[in-house]
């Protein structure tokens, strides 16, 4: 490890363990604490990867995690910031995009053809009359080239977490501003959380050097973290990013593998600053880094940017920084500064009296690399005086200005502009729970800094209502000169980069701007600057100015494109939430099971899809669905939705919630339920069985009854009812015993029920005991058969399943599966809620005015059902046949056309085994859905089929086989 510092440099790496890695195969040796960036910078090994177009070798920029350069694979994840990431034993590195290895790039010759890819090459080049054959020729080249890293879709699953969290006060930055707020924050009382990235707290503090003595800094630090360390209100995370700011103040924390969804009362932004980089021909080559992640090197990881150093300094940290490195013993070849005024004077004869040269008024124009730009080897320089000079050097080291982390606070709608005088961007308007302080508030020296974490920490513990004062600013009068703006025009040989992510050239925007693009928006569209991984962090500014030099405009004018969360990446699972699996099973599943059924996941339970086994599926659902027709089926029904509605307003309460009359149902009868949004939209539906004067039994569907039971509860908390609500979907199995024989399947169970057509009339529904399980049978008819519905508790439904395959078995009774069950329906023309459905169709447009009460005074939906009825209806679900071999191209959502405009889509479409022809219902225009009319349906394919429209059912028109 060449580059390695003696102690006491290195406070994030433990000198006594050693631990081995690979980089593209090659064994590299770090300490404990390092990252695989600093591991690498210490084993003298730069390149970590590959820019995107051009396939340049890049290496450290920031060491924060805020550039693309330092983006890697692993095994098992892509896209990983080697500067954050921490070394493993025998961890497998590799670098992406990259024809070979990051050393020997066999795509790097592209490097050679960028003339050939000018900016908005791809929408010229692409898009245009004749232009498609071109398209197809390059589409699978430049998707092949797209992206970055690689999936490892065999990887196993991460464990991922989700918790909620509420504080008084949200500090976002664990730095010298953030730690004064939360301190002053929590001693007035408020309860305080601090998320920062860094696994260690102090920010700035444990990098930067703030003044030529550093014991005020380091007493700071040790200070700020004892008093945070002993109030017991205040919560630290570190390792942690909040990814962005929703309304409420509702602020995603991400911390590894755990998502925090963070309300909070207050929130203070000290979330610093973004250096910038400097604008010159090949800035990008390895060695040419910001002024911080020197520091970052030096005093986290021990690290020496190299042998021989150019500094160049635009403001006060570049001076510093060179301190820094004469200290490491780094030889300084030269400070280059921009200036020849007294503003940092006396740090530049501090320099001068430690041997080092400072020469005055000078600007970088070029850095030269060595044998395929792998690392810089000398910079040259101007002056006005002198003309050009070159200086050899291993690593030139920019300190030109920051902008601020403005990323959370302009989610949270605040504006931002930009200050001529100190050429920063300001941060106004802030929302009156937001506190900005520290660098993100434009102040830099200690003593601003500090202050204004404890004004921001006084100010929202006033807010929250604590009796604190708030303490007076003090004047930053460093601030000003933070900030170089540099002239920022375009290098006769390119190779500038205003984006390292994208590999944009001055040239490219100043291009942008001249093809019309003359807004920052437009600019970024068109260019992609700014819309890489770093989104915009070290572009922003300088393409700021570039626009406004081109347009004659401010950099004020000009502005910065819209910020939006992520702030930074964001892992998959994370948004997916906990990987466990969702599921649930019906008290019946294990017969399903031994029955060698194939289930699938209908929502969060497992039903039977067919009872296949190995024979053909196609001919086996076929003959499930005679089975229901010819002689007698079953099918689990478990997961149907079950509530009681118990109480005096038990009538009342279902008249008020479902179109139809409910309060003078009689008792034994069983009644269709649809229910309606405040809009008039059909939600839900099923049945509702009478019990007793005081007791509703009442289904809901499937995946609904969740919201129909928080509808429910919901509305009866307003109106005050009395009635009592209670969902018992789990508490009870359900079975459909359906076809021709089932009465004969069911007699054979025996019992107290009389299952006589006169005595259990279609439509009704009882309560006994059969086969020995105490049951409520409804009789309704889905299937178009004579159905019955057992439902008994679930204790009971697997004894009652195996009761019924033994008595059914001389009748032959088997199961089927939610595929015949499907084809069943359609046959009959009934829709299921959420596929026949969407969130605007009305009872009208499903022609089920039939299921609305002509008069009842009020239900939910009634008010927005009668206006909808004035409007002009649009569309209306119909019934249609398709003859011939054409159904098989078709598909449910296939568009309706009609006259050339899409005027619906198809909703359920099958092959019915009973009739022989394709049949389906769809969404038409009101004009073609009357019986003979004619739809034009348009296949996936591209396939024009003429379907004929038809009265529904499709099947058993009269309804009388469900009345048996």
């Amino acid at each position: 490890m060449t580059e390695r510092l003696p102690y006491p440099w290195g406070s994030r790496i433990d000198r006594t363990r050693k631990i081995s890695f690979s980089f593209d195969g090659r064994t590299v040796e770090g300490f404990s604490g390092d990252s695989i960036a600093s591991a690498m910078a210490g084993a003298d090994r730069w390149i970590l990867s590959r820019s995107f177009k051009y396939h340049r070798p890049r290496g450290i920029l920031t060491m924060a995690g805020q550039d693309a350069n330092t983006l890697v694979q692993l095994p098992d994840e892509p896209n990983v910031r080697a500067d954050l990431r921490a070394i493993s034993d025998n961890l497998a590195v590799t670098a992406q995009n990259v024809s070979g290895t990051a050393e020997n790039d066999r795509n790097a010759i592209l490097d050679k053809f960028g003339r050939f890819m000018p900016v908005g090459f791809y929408y010229r080049t692409f898009f245009g009359p004749g232009q498609k054959s071109w398209l197809k020729f390059w589409e699978p080249i430049i998707r092949k080239s797209a992206g970055l890293g690689k999936v490892d879709i065999k990887a196993g699953h991460g464990h991922y977490i989700r918790e909620s969290m509420h504080v008084d006060v949200l500090v976002v930055g664990a730095g010298p501003a953030g730690l004064s707020a939360a301190v002053k924050a929590a001693e007035a009382g408020s309860q305080v959380l601090v998320v920062d990235l860094n696994p260690e707290t102090g920010g700035a503090l444990t990098y930067a050097r703030f003044d030529v003595e550093t014991d005020e800094a380091n007493t700071v630090l040790q200070a700020l973290r004892k008093q945070a360390a002993d109030l017991p209100n205040i919560q630290i995370m570190t390792g942690a990013t909040c990814n962005g700011w929703f309304a409420d103040n509702f602020i995603p924390v991400l911390q590894e593998n755990r998502l925090y969804r963070v309300r909070a009362k207050q929130v203070v932004v000290a979330s610093g600053s973004h250096e910038q980089p400097l604008v010159f021909h090949n800035n990008d080559l390895p060695g040419v880094i910001l002024s911080s992640a020197a520091q970052r090197l030096l005093r986290h990881y021990a690290v020496r940017p190299g042998k021989q150093a150019v500094v160049f300094a635009g403001n006060r940290d570049g001076y510093l920084t060179a301190l820094d490195l004469v200290e490491a013993g780094v030889k300084i070849a030269a400070v280059l500064t921009p200036t020849g005024g007294a503003a940092c004077e006396a740090l530049a004869q501090l320099l001068a009296q430690k041997g080092v040269q400072v020469i005055r008024d000078a600007s970088v124009i070029a850095a030269v690399g060595t044998s395929g730009n792998r690392r810089i080897r000398a910079v040259t320089f101007s002056t006005r005086q002198h003309g050009e000079k070159t200086l050899a050097c291993d690593h030139l080291v920019v300190a030109t200005g920051y902008t601020p982390g403005y990323q959370l606070p302009l989610n949270a709608g605040a504006k931002l502009g930009y200050d001529d005088t100190s050429r920063q961007f300001t941060v106004s308007n802030l929302p009156q729970d937001f506190h900005l302080a520290g660098s993100v508030a434009g102040v830099f020296s200690l003593k601003s800094v500090l202050r204004s974490g404890e004004i921001a920490g006084s100010a929202a513990a006033r807010a929250l209502g604590h009796d604190v004062a708030v303490p007076v600013a003090i004047e930053d009068l460093d601030a000003p000169e933070m900030n170089y703006a540099q002239e920022l025009s375009a290098h006769p040989k390119g190779r500038d980069f205003v984006d390292f992510d994208e590999d944009l050239q001055v040239k490219d925007i100043k291009n942008a701007v001249a093809d019309g693009y003359s807004e920052l928006e437009l600019v970024k569209r068109y260019s992609t600057v700014g819309m890489g991984p770093s989104q915009g962090r070290h572009s922003a500014l300088a393409t700021a100015r570039i626009v406004a030099g081109s347009t004659a405009r401010s950099v004020g004018q000009v502005g910065i494109t819209t910020s939006r969360p992520p702030y930074g990446p964001e892992r998959l699972g994370l948004l997916a939430g906990p990987n466990h699996v969702l599921y649930r099973h019906t008290a019946i599943h294990d017969e399903h099971v031994a029955s060698g059924a194939k289930l699938t996941p209908v929502g969060a339970w497992w039903r039977p899809f067919h009872y296949a086994g190995k024979s053909d599926v196609s001919r086996a659902i076929a003959d499930e669905v005679a089975l229901v027709r010819n002689k007698v089926g079953m099918l689990d029904v478990s997961t149907l939705g079950k509530l009681a509605i118990r109480g005096p307003d038990a009538a009342a309460f279902l008249d008020r919630i479902y179109t139809m009359a409910h309060a003078k149902q009689p008792i034994g009868r069983v009644r269709y339920c649809l229910m309606l949004n405040d809009m008039g939209s059909v939600i839900d539906d099923g049945v509702a069985f009478r019990i007793s004067e005081n007791e509703f039994y009442v289904t809901a569907t499937t995946g609904a009854v969740a919201r129909v039971f928080s509808e429910m509860m919901f509305l009866n908390a307003k109106w005050g009812m009395q009635v009592d609500i209670q969902n018992i979907t789990a508490a009870f199995a359900a079975i459909n015993v359906t076809g021709p024989a089932a009465r004969q399947v069911l007699e054979a169970l025996g019992g107290d029920i009389d299952l006589s057509a006169e005595g259990f009339p279609y439509l009704n529904g009882r309560v006994g005991v059969i086969g020995g399980c105490p049951v409520r049978i409804m009789r309704i008819g889905f299937t178009g058969e004579l159905s019955y519905e057992l439902h008994v508790p679930q204790s009971y439904g697997a004894a009652l399943w195996r009761k019924l395959l033994e008595v059914g078995a001389p009748h032959g009774l088997r199961p089927y599966g939610l595929e015949a069950s499907r084809i069943l329906r359609l046959e009959k023309g009934h829709i299921i809620i959420g596929q026949d459905t969407d969130a605007l169709s009305t009872p009208e447009e499903l022609s089920m005015e039939w299921a609305i009460s002509k008069t009842k005074a009020r239900y939910v939906g009634k008010a927005g059902v009668e206006a909808r009825a004035k409007l002009e209806t649009r569309r209306k679900l119909c019934g249609f046949e398709i003859s011939g071999d054409d159904g098989k191209h078709l598909a449910e959502s296939n568009l309706v056309f009609r006259d050339g405009r899409p005027a619906g889509f198809v909703t359920s479409a099958c092959y019915s085994p009973t009739l022989g022809k394709w049949v389906g219902l769809a969404y038409a225009d009101p004009r073609d859905v009357q019986p003979g009319s004619s739809l034009n349906i348009k296949s996936f394919g591209g396939q024009d089929i003429s379907a004929k429209v038809v009265k529904v059912p499709f099947y058993d028109p009269e309804s009388k086989r469900q009345e048996m």
